[in-house]
């Protein structure tokens, strides 16, 4: 595959993959019908759909999946006797969060610094992109080489597996030789990257109660049980002194052996304030891609401001637990439900309810679509060789795909490289890396028909 034509072809895209990615991201597809309409989700839907009907999908349609929202399809036939390769990305994002600590609006597409700002502009919006331009591309230099299957979720980030169930339900519909997953992301700006390992993850609502009612803290404070303080005294067993995560029988000492991660670049990336320390042990890579990690993502409480002088009968909070590979994300799960039930002081009543849920993965980085892969890269970033990195969150439908399709090699590649800030305020993706990941698909899926034909 010829990397001068494709590489020309990809940079005169640019202009289009920024106008239509200001386009998707214009939609405020947040699949939680609390926080955005479900229309945003719907609408952003069907402009995937339109997208791949005019690039010449056949079978283009929107997938009602059991969790309420609309997964994306479309196959464009290749050659006969053409390998299959599925292209996975999501259109669902985070909220925005606080929007006025952003730079500029969250769903307007906007250029910063030679970044381009905005909620999914890198997850995973801009994984769409990605997916089109490479075609885009390849279908001016002789065509498309293989056999494309594209699959764009709608609740990736809500954790609700939908996809995964539908899949389930209709396995002949993601079938593929290869699976790229266009959600993961370089480890650093131009350093091309491949995501060997995902963590699972469970997530548990966990409710605590002690009294009927609130009470005055005047009168009854000092011996009425506090729920509030029983919920946080069950929050601080998970971690240790050093902050590493404890949940009874739950391994926490596997080590990574591969490409490390300095602290003094975690602490850079994740924008440690001078003087606070990191937490746990072991290396930065053990901690983020091979052991699990323990979070509360929110507690119900009173807010500060209108808080009144009282004891609180009932708390509740939202914990993830990152699960690392080859440990089963169900185990974890009871694991940490019986932690929070044998913390709890007081007697209190605590309750746990099941939010979410996905398996961990690994991948074979030793397959042939692997080595296709290494050398694309080589060829897009100019000589710089593949690194093989793990990836501290999930991809819950990664597993299940695994387990549908066992023969199927599965790579993770994408535009979530620190900078991206993904999932916080002010995210943003670089030009420059959707452009050299749009040319490394194109080269990979000329290489990749070319070892199979």
């Amino acid at each position: 595959m010829e990397k001068a034509p494709l590489a020309a072809t990809v940079a005169a895209l640019q202009s289009r993959a920024r106008a239509e990615l200001a386009e998707l991201v214009a939609f405020k597809s947040v699949a939680d019908p609390a926080q955005f309409p479900p229309g945003e989700c719907e609408a952003a839907a069907r402009w995937v759909a339109d997208a791949l009907r005019a690039e010449g999908f056949e079978d283009v349609a929107l997938l009602d999946t059991p969790d309420g929202t609309q997964s994306v399809y479309g196959f464009l036939p290749g050659p006969a006797g053409a390998p299959t390769v599925l292209l996975y990305a999501h259109y669902d994002v985070q909220p925005p969060l606080d929007e006025g600590a952003w730079y500029t609006p969250p769903f307007e597409l906007t250029e910063r610094d030679g970044r381009w700002y905005g909620r999914g502009a890198a997850d995973c919006k801009g994984g769409v992109i990605m997916h089109l331009t490479a075609l885009r591309a390849l279908k001016a230099n002789g065509g498309v080489p293989v056999n494309v299957k594209v699959i764009v979720e709608g609740s990736e980030e809500q954790g609700t597996g939908g996809l995964e169930r539908y899949a389930e339900a209709h396995p002949e519909l993601l079938t593929a030789d290869t699976i790229v997953i266009g959600d993961a992301g370089n480890f650093r700006v131009g350093l091309p990257t491949v995501t060997a390992t995902l963590r699972g993850m469970t997530l548990l609502r966990v409710s605590v109660e002690t009294l009927e009612g609130n009470l005055h803290s005047g009168q009854f404070g000092g011996a009425a049980p506090d729920a509030l303080a029983a919920l946080i005294r069950v929050l601080d067993s998970l971690r240790a002194e050093d902050g590493s995560t404890t949940v009874k029988g739950l391994d926490a000492d596997a080590a990574w052996d591969g490409l490390q991660y300095p602290d003094e670049e975690f602490r850079k990336d994740a924008k440690v304030l001078d003087g606070v320390g990191l937490i746990g042990s072991g290396t930065v890579a053990d901690r983020i891609w091979a052991r699990p990690a323990v979070t509360v993502l929110g507690i119900d409480c009173p807010p500060v401001v209108g808080a009144t002088p009282s004891v609180q009968a009932g708390a509740r909070a939202l914990i993830s637990l990152r699960v690392p590979p080859g440990v089963d994300a169900a185990e974890a799960n009871r694991l940490l439900a019986e932690h929070l039930r044998s913390s709890v002081p007081w007697g209190a009543r605590l309750s746990v309810e099941q939010v979410g849920q996905g398996q961990p993965f690994r991948a074979d980085t030793t397959s042939p679509a692997y080595a296709a892969m290494r050398e694309a890269m080589r060829l897009a970033y100019d000589g710089q060789e593949m690194a093989i990195a793990g990836q501290g969150g999930s991809i819950p439908l990664c597993n299940t795909l695994a387990s549908l399709y066992p023969e199927a090699e599965i790579l993770l590649i994408g535009l979530s490289e620190p900078e991206a800030q993904i999932h916080a305020v002010n995210e943003s993706v670089s030009p420059e890396e959707l452009e050299k990941l749009s040319l490394t698909e194109a080269l990979f899926l000329g290489m990749y028909a070319a070892g199979k034909g």
